[in-house]
């Protein structure tokens, strides 16, 4: 029997025969066949090398490089890739990895020479994306597709480092002072407007409870007029009625006085029309 071989869905397989490249195996299962055939006669010899498809780092540490100003700084990188044409990884260059890594580390050290070390602080972003944009295309040639590159450190010398440990530290007590700062003055402009509509709200309140009562006080006369106007009515029609009726006005004597007469303690006087000619006659 041939030998077997299994690719993993992680890997490609460059099937070769008498050393040329016929085919790329994906992932699965492969009879290799035997030295000689069934008639004896020698076949091809197959090889397969497999390639590794999956997502991968390359770290290049510690190097030294001079700034466009002279100044020696060391700086590592962080290169995220994988391999996208398992031919050319394997053709095109003797080993891929080491030619990544010497792409990158030519590109990081143009890039580093044409800046300044004050360029470097305040824009280390633009390092990476130089090493990137520089090696991206030329590592496509040889299957490789580059997905991030990172400066992982950047180390400068002894007496530049501590100098900048104080910037940096300066850096830091300054924007925690401009947060502070910020903070207060936010939570003053917060206390103003709550303070602003607190009182709005209080002059709102008490302009609505004067209308109200100012309300209220004109319904009250206007209830009490009204009431007024209804009692002059009534007692008109009274004397109206008393007029035309005597002897109403008569009997309502008599109904008072005989409430009156209910109370103990009320005293009554009738007065009588005395006829002086009369009790002369007598």
């Amino acid at each position: 029997m041939g030998l077997e071989i299994i690719i993993k869905d992680t890997h490609r397989g460059l099937w070769y025969e008498d050393g040329v490249l016929t085919k790329t195996l994906e992932a699965g299962r492969y009879k290799l066949p035997k030295h000689f055939d069934f008639l004896g006669l020698r076949n091809k010899k197959v090889e397969v090398t497999l390639v590794d498809m999956r997502e991968r780092e390359l770290t290049i540490k510690g190097q030294e490089i001079l700034t466009a100003d002279k100044v020696a700084i060391r700086v590592s990188i962080v290169v995220q890739f994988r391999v996208m044409d398992p031919r050319a990884a394997t053709h095109e260059v003797e080993k891929y990895e080491d030619r990544l890594y010497t792409d990158v580390q030519l590109a990081a050290r143009r890039s580093l020479a044409a800046m300044n070390l004050e360029e470097i602080l305040t824009n280390r972003n633009r390092l990476s994306e130089d090493i990137l944009h520089d090696v991206k295309e030329q590592a496509t040639k040889y299957g490789v597709n580059i997905l991030r590159a990172d400066v992982k450190d950047l180390i400068f010398p002894g007496n530049l480092q501590e100098i900048m440990n104080k910037v940096l530290a300066a850096e830091r007590m300054a924007e925690a002072a401009l947060i502070e700062a910020r903070t207060k003055a936010e939570q003053q402009k917060i206390e103003s407007e709550t303070k602003a509509h607190n009182e709005k709200m209080m002059s709102k309140t008490l302009a609505e409870s004067k209308r109200t009562m100012a309300e209220s006080e004109a319904e009250v006369k206007r209830i009490r007029t009204t009431a007024d106007t209804e009692s002059l009515r009534l007692q008109a029609q009274a004397a109206a009625a008393y007029a035309d009726h005597p002897a109403l006005l008569r009997l309502r004597e008599l109904e008072t006085m005989a409430e009156l007469g209910k109370n103990a303690n009320a005293r009554l006087y009738v007065g009588f029309e005395k006829n002086s000619r009369s009790a002369g006659e007598e």
